[in-house]
């Protein structure tokens, strides 16, 4: 038992000779991948408002929070961008046990900075091209990713001229040997044969948000990351999406851990309610059915 739980049970619940004292606000800490920021903010602040409690959100690559998590960080609920870090927890007995959902699903993407680096438009239009074809592809386009392609953008193939749209730039990419999105990009490049083309200017961060900054920044002009990344980031443009198949589905699982507290079951619950789930979709990802997989 943590010591947060032990100092919680010594209060006392009831003074003699007094009414029963009100219940008091839980802090409920949540590990999750860091391209759920924004929209959990989202969903939180609106939880925040209509119970009372309060949620602190940590954010990080899913490996990372795994680690800390089997390390003994006191988190109550955990978020993985992949559901091989949350099996890592599993395996570990750290999951209480029928907690566990399929929470969100998302697509990849690659983005350039800005208008769409190495587009038609951009390379016969100049800089009034490329800000036609930032126009025409951008967020507006990015918010109907999800089962079906994003309108007026294509799927990313074998034909795509990678590593000559990249030049001498760096493409950016979340650590591509243990962060879900990078193993992820990976993968679908090297399905795609584009992988040995690039391999060697790849840029790795630390998590997919810190990649999708190399590019809004401009410090790297091409990436890989989340549909609802780049449905976040104003200053990327979208230019292929990496189509089904080419990847491992792409699915965050959640689910309680066996020190939770016990407001956390109730905040797990408000993450699969509607409310919720339109918010999730606003930003981008792919609200999935909710079912509780086997008990750990």
């Amino acid at each position: 038992m943590s010591a947060r739980r032990s100092l919680m049970l010594a209060l006392p619940l009831v003074v003699a000779g007094f009414a029963p004292l009100p219940a008091l606000a839980a802090d409920i800490l949540v590990f999750a991948a860091a391209s759920m920021r924004g929209a959990l903010d989202q969903v939180a602040a609106a939880w925040q408002a209509e119970t009372g409690h309060s949620v602190t959100l940590s954010y990080a690559g899913s490996s990372a929070l795994a680690r800390q998590i089997i390390a003994g960080a006191p988190a109550d609920i955990f978020i993985s961008a992949a559901p091989a870090w949350m099996d890592v927890v599993a395996g570990e007995g750290l999951l209480a046990a029928g907690s566990r959902v399929d929470l969100l699903g998302n697509r990849l993407v690659l983005i350039g900075h800005g208008a769409a680096v190495g587009s038609e438009d951009a390379e016969e239009g100049g800089a009034e091209g490329a800000a036609e074809g930032a126009a025409e592809g951008g967020a507006e386009g990015l918010a109907d990713i999800g089962p079906a392609d994003a309108a007026g953008v294509a799927d990313l193939s074998a034909g795509y001229e990678l590593a000559a749209r990249l030049g001498d730039g760096r493409l950016a990419m979340a650590l591509v040997d243990a962060v879900p999105a990078g193993q992820y990009g990976k993968a679908g490049l090297q399905a795609l044969g584009l992988w040995d083309g690039v391999a060697a200017q790849v840029a790795q961060a630390d998590n997919v948000r810190a990649a999708l900054a190399l590019v809004a920044t401009g410090e790297a002009p091409m990436g890989v990351v989340y549909a609802s990344d780049a449905l976040a980031e104003p200053a990327v443009q979208v230019l292929a999406i990496f189509p089904e198949g080419s990847h491992a589905p792409i699915t965050y699982p959640a689910a309680l851990l066996t020190d939770a507290a016990p407001e956390a079951e109730g905040f797990l619950q408000a993450l699969q309610a509607p409310a919720a789930g339109a918010i999730f979709e606003a930003h981008g990802f792919e609200v999935r059915g909710f079912e509780p997989l086997e008990r750990q």
